[in-house]
């Protein structure tokens, strides 16, 4: 059972969920307009195994903005990542990124690694796929005050979630109506999180992913690509390159999944996980 709490670090209050417990520790990061909630089926299936602990990331899916003059640029968001971390006394942690969580997961890695023992990424922006080509509209609409959310009003709508340009190439398995309900959520029932999501997206550039996969060829912790092999924005090609780069790296396929594989495949995710993460790891104290 998971536990909620909160913790007010240099850049405003984040909420995050805590299984405890005396396993491995792992952290795991969601992509943009998503929360912690991406993780639920995965962590329920590492329940006893491992501690779990999954934050809310000011990505638009959160529930309590930050302060209006909060920096969350990708590599800010990195160091909020990397603050926590350390503000929890977690060490030898197991990062684990999905999407847009996938490039903050590499931003921290090659930044601030101390605390870090090994990482795990499933399909993640990553290289110049930051956004991939179909969303980087949503850059464009982020520079123009009031645009973005404008332009979203249209995901109040089931069908509009079910599309393309939403969740229907993220997720194979799909979203009902209610779940896609309480994704957008926080999005739309509150102001400040809308300006959150605007600054981060305004934010993006793909010049720190590069950044970051030269960095990559320093990071000598073993690392795991769990990737869809039918993803549709960040194709398997993508993650051989991310490969090339990694000195300890390796690259596991999954089958009958899409980019959101905490949804479609959580078992296969979950049993990677627990076949990549040593007996020997350090557990949480």
């Amino acid at each position: 059972m998971s536990a909620t709490g909160e913790i007010q670090l240099s850049s405003g209050t984040i909420e995050y969920r805590d299984t405890g417990g005396s396993g491995p520790v792992l952290v795991f990061v969601h992509g943009v307009f998503a929360n912690g909630a991406l993780w639920d089926d995965v962590v329920a299936c590492l329940d006893g195994v491992a501690r779990c602990i999954t934050p809310d990331l000011p990505l638009g899916g959160h529930r309590r903005p930050m302060p209006p003059d909060a920096d969350l640029s990708p590599r800010a968001i990195a160091r909020l990542l990397a603050e926590l971390i350390e503000r929890l006394e977690l060490t030898d942690v197991t990062l684990v990124g999905n999407d847009t969580g996938g490039a903050i997961s590499q931003l921290l890695v090659t930044e601030n690694p101390s605390r870090v023992g090994r990482l795990v990424l499933t399909p993640s922006d990553s290289f110049e796929y930051f956004f991939p080509p179909l969303f980087r509209p949503l850059q464009w609409l982020s520079k123009v005050p009031g645009a973005l959310s404008v332009a979203l009003q249209v995901m109040r709508m089931h069908v509009a979630r079910s599309s393309p340009l939403a969740f229907g190439w993220l997720t194979k398995r799909g979203v009902s109506r209610e779940e896609g309900a309480e994704m957008v959520r926080s999005y739309f029932s509150s102001r400040g999180v809308r300006r959150d999501a605007e600054r981060f997206i305004r934010a993006i550039s793909k010049k720190d992913t590069l950044a970051a996969a030269e960095r990559l060829r320093d990071f000598d912790r073993p690392v795991l690509l769990a990737w869809a092999r039918e993803d549709k924005f960040f194709k398997v090609e993508l993650a051989e390159r991310l490969l090339e780069r990694l000195p300890n790296g390796r690259l596991e396929l999954i089958d009958d999944s899409y980019t959101f594989v905490p949804i479609d495949q959580p078992r296969r995710l979950a049993q990677l996980i627990r076949e990549f993460v040593p007996e020997g790891a350090q557990v949480a104290s």
